[in-house]
């Protein structure tokens, strides 16, 4: 089971590359929108914000999101680590459930670029 730190350090490098990407990626990253990741199996949150390319964590604490931010991402720790390095791929992991993500429409539309 991942940890609290590796999955700290996974949105980091999530963060760093969301900002060296080019194209359509960096255009549908450069949101300024609230974020919240909840990492289930830890029972944490990680709040913060995606601000032109980047994910700025400010704040983490134990428990689901006290506020409902603007985009919201769910999902066990181990599968965050996975994601980020390559290793599991988002659109399945979404189709499957493994990973939740609720927003907008229109942030959804961006996103999808992502995926």
């Amino acid at each position: 089971m991942a940890t609290t730190e590796e999955c700290r350090t996974a949105l980091d490098k999530l963060s760093d590359n969301l900002a060296k990407a080019d194209g359509d990626v960096r255009g549908a990253a450069a949101l300024d929108r609230s974020l919240s990741c909840h990492i289930k199996d830890l029972d944490i949150t990680f709040t913060g914000r995606l601000d032109d390319g980047r994910i700025e964590v400010a704040d983490t604490f134990p428990g689901p999101p006290r506020d409902r931010a603007e985009i919201r991402l769910a999902m066990n720790g181990d599968d965050l680590v996975a994601m980020v390095n390559g290793d599991l791929n988002f659109a399945k992991a979404w189709a499957s459930g493994r990973v939740r993500l609720e927003a907008g429409f229109r942030d959804l539309l961006r996103l999808r670029t992502l995926l």
